[in-house]
């Protein structure tokens, strides 16, 4: 069952409250990079079978991976059912535990552009999503999917008004949102880092911390899929770099 960019946007937005109480985030790596995992840099003319896409669309241009939203809201017509947007998505499947990923991205009119944790035999979450990282001009947003806006049974809590206060207290924690100063310009590559090393994502963007999370669904044990999103139209990604990692 594939994701409905309502629910995939919930935990963004669910979190906007906690801007004012961000913890500090470290100034130093969480994580030691150990064996190299995984890399591409595009220098091709398709994507091959390194990548297998979830949501369209993805296409290599100029050596770089594009992604651009294909798939937006419409209504039932003509006997077909109803289409729901969702952002574009792509995987690779690179089982971690602790990792770090290193990736360019340039913004070429993208609202946001991600990375995020898989594990498809997982169940407690929806379609066995474990934690992100999206990164828009304005912010950076660190989610904790498993244990948050995800998880199934805070996911059918939404459906019981009983159940409002138990659902809040369940998801407080569960993603931030760090504002970014100067807002990042279109056009123009920059270097992301996400670091994941037991119960905790650091992200820094071109050497400068940018966020920072601590929550229980990061120490999630098997990892085993990686997917890069790209929401609206058009975002890059490039020299995308995974290692193993220790904790420093």
């Amino acid at each position: 069952m594939r994701r409905f960019l309502s629910l995939y946007f919930f935990a963004a937005s669910a979190f906007a409250a906690d801007a004012q109480k961000l913890p500090e985030v470290p100034s130093e790596a969480i994580g030691k990079p150990m064996e190299l995992l995984f890399a591409d840099n595009f220098e091709r003319s398709e994507l091959g079978e390194k990548w297998g896409a979830v949501v369209p669309t993805f296409t290599i241009e100029r050596g770089a991976l594009k992604g651009t939203q294909t798939r937006f809201d419409a209504p039932a017509m003509d006997g077909k059912a109803p289409i729901k947007g969702h952002n574009a998505v792509i995987g690779t499947d690179v089982p971690t535990k602790d990792s770090i990923i290193e990736v360019k991205i340039k913004f070429e009119g993208a609202t946001s552009l991600s990375v995020e944790f898989d594990d498809r035999n997982f169940t407690g979450s929806h379609y066995g999503h474990i934690c992100l990282v999206q990164v828009k001009p304005n912010a950076v947003i660190l989610v904790d999917q498993r244990d948050g806006g995800m998880n199934q049974e805070i996911r059918q809590m939404a459906n019981d008004p009983a159940k409002k206060a138990e659902r809040a207290a369940r998801l407080a924690g569960r993603g931030l949102t760090f504002p970014l100063s100067p807002e990042l310009e279109q056009s123009k590559w920059y270097t992301l880092v996400l670091e994941t090393v037991g119960d905790a994502m650091r992200a820094s963007i071109d050497g400068k911390p940018v966020g920072y999370l601590k929550s229980s669904g990061i120490a999630h044990p098997t990892k085993s899929k990686i997917e890069l999103n790209c929401g609206s139209k058009d975002g890059y990604f490039d020299d995308v770099k995974i290692w193993n990692a220790a904790s420093k």
